[in-house]
This record gives structure tokens, sequence and C-alpha cells, in this order.
């Protein structure tokens, strides 16, 4: 195996490893996939000013989050079939950020359960949820967050209903994977991830099966989300799981100025800026696009973090630069953990900070806290 250097080289072994409907579902976008593209390429053209002669001999990339100390401003993105990319995924990537010093966050439709994650790891990480018609499931669902001692809720409120993902479609992905003579052929080619899946028991959706009323034996993801994404969902429902929740509360999904105004004035901790990994409205800008109109107008009223198309640190400092309190991955520590499991999500970690810390020096910088627009090259 060639030496890793970038999230890229993790990204191509993912691919490597991973039986094929899986690493699509990490890597499409919905539609052309232009959003998909978008979220990169609006990093790409941003540019920076390098500086010289600066005193940059004691730095530090450390951050916040919820008003706590994390060791940069980052954390790991809530991402659905986790524990389809490697066996028993959303507990080694847990236990790899928690060892790193940074927060987890455990989706709704995860393949490990809340009750599986907390009994594996030492400190409390987040909890992503989604609004379901069934009110019951998911005031239950909040419970048992609760009950593990989840330190924060993450309200996803950019998924009423789900967008045309060509590739998801067209692969008929499940959990576990249908056994057609085509997936079987592609497993075949996997079998360090087949090793590894048929040493555990968690192949389907540890939050949902045998919580959720009637459903005993849910294998599509897009078969539950039908059923059960509610397209009614309003700013009532977010006061509701407020009411309900009674902790620190993030809403993702936010790409308008207007929708970040009542975010704020409703008293959330965090607004994510997140057009959901380009998986959603295609066509859309980049998450980095709007970020700047976005944190004008909440104007420290509650943190704004960003979330889509990091891929590296100097992505995270570029976030920095136009104003993001922090940051999340989703898709680079999926290309770490397919890769190489618990091991691979803490290499990614230890190659964004790097990447991260150089970036930072180049542009003449000690403290990642103090960047700004300074560091934002333009034409003159």
């Amino acid at each position: 195996m060639k030496t890793i250097t970038c999230i890229e080289d993790l990204r191509v072994l993912h691919q490597r490893r991973v039986p094929r409907m899986f690493y699509d579902y990490a890597e499409a976008g919905s539609w052309t996939e232009s959003t998909f593209r978008r979220n990169q390429e609006a990093f790409a053209e941003m540019k920076l000013r390098q500086r010289v002669a600066k005193d940059i001999s004691t730095r530090s990339v450390a951050g916040s989050m919820l008003g706590e100390l994390q060791r940069m401003p980052l954390a790991i993105a809530p991402t659905g079939l986790t524990g389809m990319q490697y066996a028993n995924g959303e507990i080694l990537a847990a236990q790899a950020a928690e060892e790193f010093g940074v927060p987890f966050t455990l989706s709704t439709m995860s393949i490990c359960s809340l009750e599986d994650v907390a009994a594996h790891t030492q400190k409390p990480f987040w909890f992503q949820l989604y609004v379901m018609k069934d009110r019951q499931f998911i005031a239950a669902l909040i419970e048992r967050a609760k009950a593990v001692g989840c330190s924060a809720l993450v309200l996803t409120l950019d998924l009423q209903i789900i967008g045309q993902r060509h590739k998801d479609l067209k692969k008929q992905m499940t959990a576990p994977p249908r056994l057609t003579l085509k997936n079987l052929f592609n497993m075949a080619s996997k079998p360090r991830w087949c090793a590894a899946m048929l040493a555990t028991r968690r192949h389907s959706f540890g939050n949902i099966i045998g919580h959720a009323k009637g459903v005993e034996n849910l294998t599509s993801l897009s078969e539950w989300s039908a059923q059960q994404l509610d397209p009614s969902l309003s700013w009532d429902d977010v006061a509701w799981v407020q009411k309900q929740w009674g902790g620190k509360l993030i809403l993702k999904g936010i790409m308008d100025a207007e929708d970040a105004a009542i975010a704020a004035s409703m008293g959330v901790d965090a607004i994510i800026v997140s057009n959901h990994g380009g998986r959603q409205l295609d066509g859309a800008p980049a998450s980095l696009d709007v970020l700047p109109q976005i944190v004008e107008l909440v104007n420290g009223a509650c943190e704004v973090w960003l979330d889509g198309g990091i891929r590296s640190g100097q992505d995270v400092f570029k976030a920095k630069a136009l104003g993001a309190d922090a940051t999340l991955i989703g898709k680079a520590f999926l290309n770490g953990l397919g890769a190489r499991g618990k091991a691979g999500v803490t290499q990614c970690l230890e190659i964004i900070e790097k990447e991260l810390d150089l970036t930072m020096a180049f542009c003449g910088k000690t403290d990642l806290r103090e960047v700004g627009a300074e560091v934002i090259y333009t034409k003159p």
C-alpha cells in the first residue's frame, strides 16, 4: 500500500475496499451532482495571502464548539449507514473522534444504535435527529439520547423529502445489501469488508429496528424515509423538539440568511450551513458560497458552523476565514473509515490537523481563533 498523505489517498483506498453501492452512497450527489461538485469547487476558487518573516514558532489550531475547547474546531458530521462502510463503523468513528479530541455525531439512520455507541465510548457524543411523522417514536428517540448522555442534539431540517439520488436508486442500496448476482460479485471482490461484516451482528438500522412501531426488519433507507419523513415540518416542530430535548440544540441544513435569522431568533446554540453534501437540491450553491451572508446576519446570536466540501485542513482554514466558528466533515471521515476502519478515521483527522497548521503558518498566523478575512487574497 502506498504512503497515505492526504484525504484523496484515503478516498481511493475507500473506493477499492468497500462495495460500490456504499461507496457511491458516500461519494455521490443528487441529479446532475452539480451541487455536490460545487461544494469543493468553492474552496478551490478561494485563494489565500502568503506571508513571510512572521514569528510562527508557536502555533495553535485549537477552537471551541458549544463553549467547549476542542483540539481543532471540527466535528464528525452525522452520516447514514456509516456501519456499512466498515463493520461497527459508528462505534469505531466515535472512538477515534473521542481519542483525538473532537465531537462525534451519530445519525438517526445509523447501523449501530445509540446504546451501542454509548456502551463503547467514555465521553458524551452528539445525536442527529430527523422529525418523522411518528412523533411518539421521535419523542422516545429523544429520551433515548438523553438516557445515554448525549450532550447535544443536531436537528436536520433539509430532509423533509429525499433528493433524486440516481446512483442510490440504480444500485438499489439496502442495509444489509440485497444478495443479487451483481452484488455478490462486487462483494466477493472486497474480502476485507466481507470478513469484517460477517464478524458483526450489526447490519441494519439500530436506532429504528425494534423501536419504531411495527418495524422489525427494515432494510431500505428509502423505504423507511418515504414512509416517515415529514414534508409538513415547520418551525413549530422545531420548537416542539427544542422543548422535548431541553439541552444544547443545533439546527443543520440552513442555506438561506432568512432561515438563519429565524433559527437564531429561537435561541438555538448553533446552526450548520449545509446543503446535505449536495444530496438534496441540485443546482443550489455551495455551503461556502452562502456562509458570509449568514454569518453577517446572525451577528453572533448563535454559533455558525460549516458543513460541505471540506476535504483538507486548508478547507477548514478557509471556512474560518469566511467567519465560520467551526466545521464538520462527513465524506472525508467516511473515506478514512472505509479505507482503514478506526485507524483511517484517526489518520483523516491527523491529516486535516497537519494541513490546517501548515496553512495557518504560511499565512503568518499562530492562533486559529484570530484568523479572519485578512488572510483571503483578493485581486488588486
